[in-house]
């Protein structure tokens, strides 16, 4: 029998499990599909955004354009983290901090006193907090090809051991172990062994490269951080 009429005549139970690892085998190929193309608008918007980072001289003419990439999670932290900033400035504490460096400051005139904020481990804690929203984000139904990855060979299995049961007891039933008896049972097992490994392999290989491309753009969310950090600290923070 050819492949097809194998199936057609597989039992329940085989056909069942075969039906699981084709599903689950299309879950795969439409996730890494939606992962190529986010990360592929995500990597232009971020390259963007850095490109206007680094050419922008202020952070509020920079936080006005910032929903015009709301692609990038570049610009989604740095908006968090701008908003940060901005309840730090408006906190009665740090209201209640520059009102003692004026009067510290009595014969300086006010447009000579520094602009520095208090606060920065609220920042920090912000921006830590987004770039791991953001990661998780880009984790998203990775499990899924994770689980049929790890599950596909051993459901595979499952329906090969079924039609390997099924050539046995045909053996009961017939009294004869020809060919003829026990080929159909064995055809359906080995079936199921190779559509196993042809829904596992693939969701693998997706998984593993997600993770790559998702472990380059936690490194470029770091340093982004880590730059930005410097900045504000630099030119907005005491100390």
């Amino acid at each position: 029998m050819s492949p097809l009429q194998s199936l057609l005549h597989a039992s329940v139970v085989v056909q069942f499990t075969l039906l699981v690892l084709l599903s689950l085998s299309v879950m795969c190929w439409a996730i890494g599909w939606a992962k190529y193309k986010q990360f592929s608008i995500l990597k232009a918007a971020n390259t963007e955004f850095d490109n206007l980072f680094w050419a922008t001289s202020s952070l509020d003419d920079l936080y006005e354009k910032v929903d015009s990439l709301a692609a990038s999670s570049h610009a989604r932290v740095f908006k968090a983290a701008y908003l940060e900033m901005k309840k730090i400035a408006e906190s009665p504490m740090h209201n209640q901090l520059h009102n003692q460096a004026n009067s510290n400051n009595v014969g300086t005139s006010k447009a000579e006193l520094p602009q520095q904020l208090s606060g920065l481990d609220n920042l920090e804690r912000s921006l830590r907090k987004s770039s791991e929203n953001e990661i998780a984000f880009m984790e998203n139904k990775l499990t899924i090809l994770a689980s049929t990855g790890s599950t596909g060979p051993f459901i595979g299995l499952f329906g090969t051991v079924w039609g390997i049961m099924n050539s046995f007891r045909q053996i009961g039933l017939t009294g004869s172990a020809s060919l003829a008896a026990v080929a159909p049972g064995i055809s359906e097992a080995l079936i199921a062994t190779a559509i196993g490994l042809a829904a596992a392999i693939p969701a693998v290989l997706i998984y593993n490269n997600c993770v790559a491309v998702i472990r380059k753009e936690e490194i470029s969310l770091n340093n982004f951080n880590t730059d930005f950090l410097n900045i504000v600290k630099r030119n907005f923070f005491k100390g």
